[in-house]
């Protein structure tokens, strides 16, 4: 699966981790930046970079973009066509399944100041493995969500 992926400097290091384990699980990984640590970098830059790659062909891959509570990314992320972030930042892993299943998220946003490399990865190995249900009340809904704003 094509994976890209993208954090600010408080997501870095865990951006760093999911991109070797994805990419060693044998996932597509793009990794859009940062490159380098950057205390001073601005999270809506960086997941831009994501959510215009999701916007551009919203189910034909996946984007992970992490911060430090994962809010204001979703946030970032959200404001693009076609995209749906979900968040998650730890607790129970229903949240991430249900956002596949019932959401047809297409943007996972983690919140790595609430997360474990191990907890992140599970996180994702969990998001990645659910398909979109495609019960026609949650294609109905999901539908509605690209007609909404204009």
């Amino acid at each position: 699966m094509r994976i890209f992926i993208s954090s600010d400097h408080a997501g870095f290091e865990l951006k760093k981790h999911l991109v070797e384990r994805l990419s060693l699980a044998g996932h597509d990984v793009k990794d859009l930046g940062p490159k380098s640590f950057d205390p001073e970098d601005d999270y809506p830059d960086m997941i831009a970079l994501v959510a215009r790659e999701i916007s551009h062909n919203p189910s034909g891959a996946k984007g992970i973009v992490i911060g430090g509570s994962g809010q204001g990314e979703a946030i970032a992320a959200n404001k693009f066509y076609g995209v749906r972030a979900a968040v998650y930042y730890g607790g129970n892993m229903d949240i991430v399944r249900l956002s596949r299943e019932h959401n047809d998220a297409n943007v996972l946003s983690l919140g790595a100041r609430f997360l474990s490399p191990t907890e992140a990865l599970a996180a994702v190995t969990v998001w990645l493995a659910t398909p979109f249900s495609g019960e026609e009340r949650h294609q109905r809904r999901v539908q509605k969500l690209f007609n909404l704003g204009k």
